[in-house]
């Protein structure tokens, strides 16, 4: 059974692996992960009928089939794709490719200084129970998101965000898009996510939090107004009930 398995066909199935894993983490963060399990099955089945039992009038159908589906597949994941695809493309993930084969990955502490006045924020709101959605853009630019808000245009600090989420502000219900070193709009309308699977007693910043994280790779902090409690939406998945110290970690990693 294994003979003539060689070098290329081991990094022939570990490229096929991580493959289905990065797709696997694509699905996984837009809630459509049986639909990834329904297809797998799928082709372990039309492997199975067409090239072990050779199985020739089913084995033409699932083909039919198979090349139907993988045109329904881009319309249906159309959202997904593009995401993916422009992560990839990004320079940001071309440099760290470049540093990885050339000077080795490294993580940039000195950004840990510049999200401390984000964290002392949700630390204040939370203990005054102020509402709060703090949005930090990552790869995927957020320009459709920051033109149905106002302008800000500066740098991160701990009081212009405790004052735009103040109950009496009229950015109060909005939230705020963080790009780089500075707070670059305020009152900005996100979208919602329909996933029936959110808790009920979470109200719409935690709605429209993990609709965010759906759609884009960025990073959503939620303080809520009823009880204080700091969450994290990232990559479709809730981190609920977080201290300062656990806010801060995850922000880090």
């Amino acid at each position: 059974m294994f003979i003539g398995f060689g070098l290329k066909d081991f990094i022939d199935i570990l490229l096929v692996a991580v493959l289905l894993y990065y797709i696997y983490k694509l699905i996984k963060g837009s809630g459509s992960i049986n639909i990834f399990i329904g297809i797998l099955i799928f082709i372990l089945v039309r492997v199975i009928v067409s090239q072990i039992l050779e199985m020739r009038l089913l084995g033409s159908i699932l083909d039919a089939l198979y090349s139907v589906g993988a045109v329904a597949l881009i319309v249906i994941f159309q959202d997904e794709l593009r995401r993916f695809l422009f992560t990839l493309g990004t320079r940001h993930q071309v440099d760290k490719l470049v540093r990885f084969f050339t000077k080795g990955y490294r993580k940039e502490n000195h950004a840990h200084l510049e999200w401390m006045p984000i964290v002392m924020a949700c630390k204040s709101m939370s203990k005054y129970k102020v509402g709060a959605l703090i949005i930090m853009e990552h790869n995927m630019p957020l320009d459709n998101i920051i033109e149905t808000g106002d302008t800000i245009d500066a740098q991160i600090n701990q009081r212009l965000i405790e004052n735009i989420f103040f109950k009496n502000s009229p950015l109060h219900d909005g939230a705020m898009i963080v790009r780089g070193k500075r707070i670059v709009a305020a009152g900005c309308i996100l979208p919602v996510s329909q996933d029936l699977s959110i808790p009920k007693e979470l109200g719409l910043r935690h709605r429209a939090a993990l609709g965010i994280s759906q759609d884009s790779d960025a990073l959503a902090i939620i303080v809520s107004e009823e009880t204080g409690d700091i969450s994290v939406a990232y990559h479709g998945q809730f981190h609920r009930k977080l201290t300062v110290e656990g806010l801060e970690s995850l922000m880090s990693n």
